[in-house]
C-alpha cells in the first residue's frame, strides 16, 4: 500500500497560505484557457500577474483572442514554434518567480478552494517535490490521476481491448491505484497526470524542467521518475479537486494521431527508464 498520512498542527488541521505561479499552455483552446483562468482568479488561487499563459504557436486566432480577452495583469507569452507541451510548460515556468508552480491544462477549472489541501501537503513536508491533484469529471466522478510506472503488460492493457478482460482488468485497476484513494488521505504515487500538479520551483529547475524530447504524452511520467530519482517524493492529494473536461483521445485505438504520439513517447520513455515485461518496476526499479 502507498504511504499515507494526515497533517496536523496544534491539535487541528493546518492551512498554509502561499503565493504561486500558474502556467497554462494553450494550443487552439482559447475558450477553455479563458475559462480555466477565470476559475483561478475567481477563487483567488493566484494573482493575475502570477498567471502565465503560453500560446504554443496555434494555427488559429488563439493569440489574438487571448491578447484581447485575457483578464488584466495575466501575462501572455507567445512561442514562435510549437515544440510540444513540455517545452511550453518550461517556457511558462521561466516567466515566474514564486517557490511553487501550478501547471494546468486549459481544459480544467476549479470549483472550490480545495487546492489548499495540496499546498498544505507540499508546504509541510520538504521531502515532497511534486503534488498531484484529484482530477474529476464535470459530474464529480474521479479520473484516478495517480498511477504506477508501466510494465509492457500494463501498456497492452491500457492501449487495447484486452484491458477489459477479467485478468487484465485487475491489473489496470492496480495501475490506476484505485484502492489508494479510498482512505481519503495523501499517498505516494509513482507518477501523477500532468493535467494538474504543483511542483517546487527549485526542484523543477534542478531537473531542468520537463524533457522537451517528448512532444506530447509521457513528459509527466518522465518528470515524476526524475523527481523520485533526485530524492524527493511524488504525492497525490484526494479532495484537492480539479475538474477536467477532456476525454482521453489516445484511448481511441492504436491508429489515431493521439495514440501514435503516445506510442512514440512510450518508446522514448523506454529508452531512458526500465519498463519490464510483466510486473511494474516500482519507484526503486524504474531506473536502468
Amino acid at each position: 500500500m502507498p504511504r499515507q498520512y494526515w497533517l496536523f498542527k496544534s491539535g487541528g488541521s493546518m492551512s498554509i497560505q502561499v503565493r504561486l505561479n500558474v502556467v497554462i499552455v494553450n494550443f487552439r483552446t482559447p475558450d477553455l484557457t479563458l475559462n480555466c483562468i477565470n476559475s483561478v482568479l475567481a477563487l483567488k488561487i493566484a494573482q493575475p500577474e502570477d498567471v502565465v499563459v503560453v500560446e504554443n504557436a496555434s494555427p488559429d486566432d488563439s493569440y489574438q483572442r487571448l491578447r484581447a480577452q485575457l483578464p488584466a495583469g495575466v501575462r501572455l507569452v507567445r512561442s514562435s514554434l510549437n515544440r510540444g507541451f513540455g517545452a511550453g510548460v518550461n517556457l511558462g515556468v521561466v516567466a515566474g518567480m514564486h517557490d511553487y508552480v501550478l501547471v494546468l491544462n486549459p481544459d480544467t477549472y476549479f470549483v472550490d478552494d480545495s487546492l489548499q489541501k495540496a499546498l498544505d501537503v507540499l508546504a509541510a513536508a520538504p521531502a515532497i517535490g511534486l503534488v498531484g491533484l484529484d482530477l474529476t469529471n464535470p459530474d464529480g466522478t474521479r479520473q484516478y490521476s495517480a498511477r504506477r510506472f508501466y510494465s509492457m503488460l500494463d501498456i497492452v492493457g491500457r492501449r487495447t481491448s484486452l484491458g477489459r478482460s477479467g485478468i487484465l482488468r485487475e491489473r489496470i485497476k492496480r495501475h490506476l491505484m484505485v484502492d489508494a484513494w479510498a482512505p481519503g488521505v495523501p499517498f505516494d504515487a509513482d507518477w501523477v497526470m500532468g493535467t494538474g500538479f504543483v511542483v517546487r520551483r527549485s526542484i523543477f529547475e534542478e531537473l531542468s524542467g520537463m524533457d522537451e524530447s517528448y512532444f506530447l504524452y509521457m513528459e509527466d511520467v518522465d518528470l515524476c521518475a526524475r523527481v523520485w530519482h533526485s530524492g524527493y517524493r511524488v504525492v497525490c492529494v484526494p479532495g484537492a479537486r480539479l475538474v477536467h473536461e477532456h476525454q482521453r483521445q489516445s484511448a481511441g485505438g492504436l491508429m489515431n494521431r493521439a495514440s501514435r504520439y503516445h506510442l512514440q513517447s512510450l518508446l522514448r520513455f523506454r529508452n531512458k527508464f526500465r519498463v519490464p515485461l510483466t510486473f511494474p518496476p516500482g519507484i526503486n526499479g524504474i531506473g536502468r
